[in-house]
């Protein structure tokens, strides 16, 4: 079993930090910072939607936008922050 809670501790560590590159690399493009026409970053830009997406998609249905700031990726950490917890608790203890 720990082995199990392992596992969905790297996935969801991982998936932690695809979200932390996805709004850095938002932030870099919006002060200019990156050239988001540049194939390289719209290559990594598409690679980051496609795992997020999906994800921040079924979350906008229910919770809006505030003040102009999409907070799903904040949702999403402390989500994922909740169930490391839930993880750690059931398969590791």
């Amino acid at each position: 079993m720990e082995i199990i809670g392992q596992i969905l501790l790297f996935a969801l560590e991982a998936y932690f930090w695809i979200i932390i590159i996805s709004v850095v690399m938002s932030w870099l493009i919006a002060f200019e910072v990156v050239n988001a026409k540049s194939p390289q970053a719209q290559n990594l830009l598409a690679l980051l939607a496609k795992a997020t997406e999906p994800v921040y998609k079924q979350l906008r249905k229910f919770i809006p936008m505030i003040g102009g700031i999409d907070v799903t990726p904040m949702i999403v950490i402390f989500a994922i922050m909740i169930l490391k917890n839930i993880v750690v608790k059931v398969f590791i203890y």
